[in-house]
This record gives C-alpha cells, sequence and structure tokens, in this order.
C-alpha cells in the first residue's frame, strides 16, 4: 500500500467523519434509509431477526474475561457495546466520529478496562495491536479496498485472533438493481461498499470461516404477503420458516447465502 493511495483513502473518511457527525442526507439517501430501515423493522421485529444474530454472536464471543477486545467503528456504542465493555480483560471502541465516541466515553466512565478513541483504523495514529476479539457490526462493508483492510486485520489481530462481522451484500439481482440504480444519487457512496460474491469469497481465503449465516434470503420476498389476506398467525409461521431456512441453509449452501441481504461470520486468523 503506497502512502498517496492511504492518504486517498484517509481523506474519504475524514468525509465520512463529518457524514456521521452531521447525518447530512440528501433526498435520495433519506427515501433509501426509510425504506431500508422503517419499512422492514416491522418485519424484522416479528422475526426476531436483530435477538437471533446478537444472541449468536454472544456464542461466538464466548468467555470475555482473558480477552483484549477492538469494536471497530462502534459509533456511540453498538447493542453489545456494552457487554463487551463489561465482561473482557479490556475493550477498546474506536470511531471517526468525535461526537459519538464521546458518547460512548460517558458510558464507559465507570468500568475501568475500557475506553473509547475517535481514530482512524486505517491511519498509522492507530497503534494498538494484538486484539483477540474485533467485533464489527455494520463497519467492513466501509472499506473500498480489501487489500488494506485484510492487512490491517491481520496486522491488529493476535494469533488466532478472531473477527465478527455484520454486513449487507449485493449478490442478489433485486438489490444489484436497486443499488445500480440509487448509488449516482447515494449521499455516502464512498464509503458504502456492499459485499459482492468476490468479496465473500476473498473473507474465505483470507480467514478460516468457522460459522457464517445470511439473513433475508427467501424471506424477504414474504415481506408481501402483508398484501394477502391471509391470517397472520399462519403468514408468521411461513415467514419464520423461510427465514430459518436462510439462516441454516445458508451456512453451507453458497446459493441461499447469496440470496440474503445480511451475511455474519465468524472468522480466526489463519
Amino acid at each position: 500500500m503506497s502512502n498517496t493511495q492511504l492518504e486517498k483513502v484517509l481523506e474519504v473518511n475524514k468525509r465520512q467523519k463529518e457524514f456521521y457527525n452531521t447525518k447530512k442526507k440528501n433526498f435520495a439517501t433519506k427515501i433509501w434509509s426509510y425504506m431500508r430501515n422503517k419499512l422492514l423493522s416491522d418485519f424484522r421485529k416479528e422475526l426476531k431477526i436483530s435477538e437471533q444474530v446478537y444472541d449468536r454472536h454472544k456464542v461466538w464471543l464466548g468467555d470475555l474475561s482473558d480477552k483484549k477486545v477492538l469494536d471497530l467503528g462502534c459509533f456511540a456504542g453498538n447493542y453489545l457495546s456494552l457487554y463487551l465493555a463489561e465482561n473482557a480483560k479490556s475493550y477498546l471502541g474506536i470511531d471517526l466520529s468525535d461526537e459519538a465516541i464521546a458518547k460512548l466515553n460517558e458510558r464507559l466512565k465507570d468500568l475501568p478496562n475500557a475506553e473509547a478513541k475517535e481514530v482512524d483504523f486505517l491511519s498509522p495514529d492507530f497503534k494498538e495491536k494484538d486484539f483477540d476479539i474485533i467485533y464489527a457490526y455494520g463497519v467492513l462493508h466501509h472499506f473500498e479496498s480489501l487489500d488494506m483492510l485484510f492487512d490491517k486485520l491481520q496486522e491488529k489481530l493476535a494469533p488466532n485472533g478472531q473477527l465478527i462481522s455484520y454486513d449487507p451484500l449485493k449478490t442478489s439481482w433485486p438489490l444489484k438493481v436497486i443499488r445500480a440504480i440509487y448509488r449516482p444519487f447515494q449521499s455516502d457512496a464512498d464509503w458504502e461498499w456492499p459485499f459482492s460474491k468476490k468479496t465473500v469469497q476473498r473473507f474465505h481465503k483470507e480467514f478460516n470461516v468457522i460459522e457464517r449465516h445470511g439473513i433475508l434470503g427467501s424471506s424477504k420476498w414474504a415481506f408481501f404477503l402483508n398484501l394477502i389476506p391471509i391470517g397472520s398467525k399462519k403468514k408468521l409461521n411461513y415467514i419464520k420458516k423461510l427465514h430459518q431456512k436462510d439462516w441454516e441453509k445458508s451456512q453451507t449452501n453458497e446459493h441461499q447465502l447469496y440470496t440474503c441481504m445480511h451475511l455474519t461470520m465468524h472468522m480466526q486468523k489463519k
């Protein structure tokens, strides 16, 4: 990685910091956020998707009492940030947003082994390493250069260190079409890189993927069942079966995985 390449990336990340500090979105980005978050929120709540993902992450994290943990791109604290901070031997949360980090440090003030820093993961200013666990919820797809990302992850992880991720996919044709139409108008396009098939395959090459699960594959189409006048209990049971099929089959079936909207992985440094 040349200094020029790194400088360009760090400049993009400065704009990313400003974006997350101000949350200034253009009209197209606001519409996309509404479609992605609001319209699917009730659907996700019905299926208890977030709870299932976080419960699985806790299993993957295991006993944290002797672990040095990096919470990468934590903003003001994600769902598991305090769990990590309270249970790990040492906890460090990092994010580009100084405003978010100030809020997280306030939440961590009574935990002597936990702190948060405003720093760019790729910057030479970030010197800490030998992390037993890097927890990256909704973060790794913000890195356009996979070479830079993998080099830094390998540098920061301790031997046999673990990486736990959750990111969007762009591997099913409906999402490819929608994202292609939306991208020219997207406020945060310079740091939004949902995983392609090649990206997923690269993770499998760089790390030992211990376990993975796809979310909202076949089940995403069940959203339209709300337009059909059938009993709510019967409908929900059917949707739950589709969701569980996505969750289970995507562990080993590539086709099932690539129909999904999101992917979570438990990986270990080779």
